[in-house]
């Protein structure tokens, strides 16, 4: 029999349990910083050293960081399930954490790419990106991260899971950054939704809907023990 289809919509608050710091806790500053200054095409445009430099940190706390339980939990699903995980983080801490099939709407950190042609895109060994790093066109490099004001390249990709999920898990993400928070609304009106966070995102009423206001690691076992009950028993 096939395995059911289950689609996790994260953001940040899994990863704050790996001391990955949430740029809204700070009322939107990130490490001082405007968040256009250092996540804009403008931003790049003025000043690509701050950028970069940046980048550069958020990509040093990374590597230190390690997958929490609540990424482990994601994983051990795949046993039993067919998991996607569709995630708004740029950290690789859901695939450290075993996740097999992981989509990055917002790119990845560990990842750049040319100024100049976007389909030109490079490993990042370490975690420092210079001025001066080109690609082979001879532009510039930059963080291979989609910023405020871009298009969300894998967003039609994320849409189709949400279409196809057999219960859809919202975890860690306050639901306000479109058009990743819009992907709730393609969740078929019969698969149940279990919302998992410290602070609950406000939801469009709907049946079967599952509100867990916990931090992701005790919440996520919560909700995978209501799945097998409810998928497997």
């Amino acid at each position: 029999m096939a395995k059911k289809k289950i689609v996790v919509l994260s953001g940040a608050g899994i990863s704050a349990e790996s001391g990955i710091a949430t740029f809204r806790d700070a009322n939107g500053l990130w490490e001082g910083h405007d968040v256009m200054e250092v996540a804009s095409p403008e931003g790049w445009r003025k000043n690509p050293e701050l950028v970069l430099d940046f980048y550069n940190q958020r990509r040093k706390n990374a590597h230190l960081a390690q997958p929490n339980r609540g990424h482990e939990i994601l994983a051990e699903l795949e046993q039993d399930f067919d998991v996607t995980v569709v995630t708004q983080n740029v950290d690789d801490l859901h695939e450290r954490g075993g996740s097999n099939k992981v989509m990055h709407l917002h790119g990845k950190l560990f990842e750049s790419r040319s100024s100049v042609d976007e389909n030109l895109i490079y490993p990042i060994t370490g975690w420092e990106l210079k001025l001066g790093d080109t690609c082979e066109k001879g532009s510039q490099l930059r963080p291979n991260i989609v910023w405020f004001g871009e298009a969300v390249p894998m967003i039609e990709k994320a849409m189709e899971e949400a279409l196809q999920a057999d219960a859809f898990i919202v975890v860690g993400t306050s639901l306000v950054v479109y058009p990743a928070a819009g992907l709730v609304s393609y969740v078929p009106k019969l698969s149940p939704i279990y919302v998992v966070d410290v602070k609950l995102p406000e939801m469009p009423s709907r049946r079967d809907l599952h509100l867990i206001e916990e931090k992701a690691s005790t919440g996520l076992a919560k909700v995978a023990e209501m799945l097998k009950r409810r998928f497997l028993e």
